[in-house]
């Protein structure tokens, strides 16, 4: 979940903690990730569910989307990203072995199918990179303009709020995963589709899909 070539700019706080897990598995120029650290945007920890949180973990992997219903999970415990590499995502199956599942307390949620922007993938169904993911995620949650500062600076940033913008605006207004999931199927036509990379497995084909 990677992109190159960024200015650096400082962001500001958003109203829901954003936390990062680098896996380290991204060369560190190349990483979005390290960068949203040193603007002091995101809070970095060490493990899902660090000194008794529960935050709202964002897993390609997880069956159930990401929509309003999650706000106050979010509110309470954070919205997280694990920093890795798509490809060895998509090897494994699943997020790093240093992410446990089931045993961490945390709200597991897949983003909405999205369109990637980053140098990267552009142009990749659900492969975002780690800023594209936390600022999809917040504009999910009912917070667009922190969206759209979050990604200042970040090559093909404001092409992701662009070419998304009806997608994001639907599943903002879904209330419940069954309505961001009737919304991906309206958007993209028929059954929810499988996706390339690491959310092929994960795409949902009935209700209840996704990382």
């Amino acid at each position: 979940m990677r992109s190159s070539g960024s200015t650096r700019s400082p962001s500001p706080r958003a109203p829901i903690r954003l936390l990062l897990l680098l896996a380290g598995e991204d060369h560190p120029k190349a990483c979005t990730g390290r960068r949203l650290l040193r603007r002091g945007a995101v809070r970095p920890v060490g493990r899902v569910g660090e000194n008794g949180s529960r935050p709202v973990v964002l897993d390609p992997h997880a069956r159930t989307p990401l929509s309003a219903a999650d706000l106050p999970a979010a509110r309470a415990g954070g919205l997280l990203v694990v920093d890795c590499s798509w490809n060895r995502l998509a090897a494994r199956g699943s997020l790093p072995e240093t992410v446990p599942r089931d045993r961490d307390g945390a709200v597991r949620r897949r983003l909405p199918i999205l369109v990637a922007a980053n140098p990267q993938h552009f142009g990749r169904l659900a492969e975002l990179n780690t800023v594209e993911a936390l600022s999809a995620g917040l504009f999910v949650l009912g917070y667009p303009a922190d969206a759209g500062r979050l990604l200042e600076g970040f090559r093909g940033g404001d092409g992701f709020l662009s070419i998304n913008a009806e997608r994001l605006e639907r599943y903002r207004s879904a209330e419940s995963p069954e309505a961001i999931q009737d919304a991906e199927r309206a958007l993209f036509g028929g059954p929810t589709p499988v996706v390339s990379g690491a959310s092929a497995r994960s795409r949902p084909r009935s209700a209840g899909a996704r990382r």
